[in-house]
């Protein structure tokens, strides 16, 4: 059985994961309840990919490394020094991506990179979606899908709320 790759993900109510200059301030002013179940999500997983923006964001967020404990994957379109926390890939990122998904191991989380996503929704490469959706409409930003997507039939698994944040999750069709 393949490995699933997962988009678990906030977005605000009108289905922005960013304001058009990258910042996500909005998502901190939201209550939440806990850590809205980030912890519970992150056992789920053992390998992490994101673009080289969201690598060098993760950074200005955080004191240390979060997934240091994961493999973890960034992709990037030249070569870069080598990291202790990440492996840098330059290959096609949905070649790259099947590929993951014949290893052994447990879910592939889509941490960040609208491009990324994109590419590998395009590809149906994505097999699970855990959307938490704020209570915020900006009006404008980073949408959390682009334009031109195949059509995907999901089936919504569970819903759970924490604070004034939705959580629903759900699987691609088969």
């Amino acid at each position: 059985m393949k490995r699933p790759v997962v988009l678990y993900i906030a977005t605000t109510l009108d289905g922005y994961i960013a304001r058009q200059n990258g910042e996500i301030d909005w998502l901190y002013e939201v209550e939440g309840e806990g850590d809205n179940g980030y912890s519970e999500f992150i056992q789920t997983i053992d390998t992490v990919l994101m673009g080289n923006k969201t690598y060098e964001h993760t950074f200005e967020l955080a004191d240390e490394f979060p997934y240091s404990d994961k493999k973890c994957y960034v992709f990037s379109r030249s070569e870069k020094e080598p990291s202790p926390y990440v492996t840098f890939v330059t290959e096609d990122v949905p070649g790259f991506v099947e590929k993951l998904k014949e290893q052994e191991g447990s879910k592939i989380w889509i941490v960040g990179g609208a491009e990324i996503l994109d590419v590998l929704l395009k590809r149906k490469l994505v097999d699970e979606f855990i959307i938490a959706i704020t209570p915020t409409i900006l009006g404008k930003g980073r949408p959390l899908f682009k334009e031109d997507n195949p059509e995907l039939k999901l089936s919504l698994t569970e819903t759970k709320r924490f604070g004034q944040i939705v959580q629903h999750y759900y699987v691609v069709k088969k």
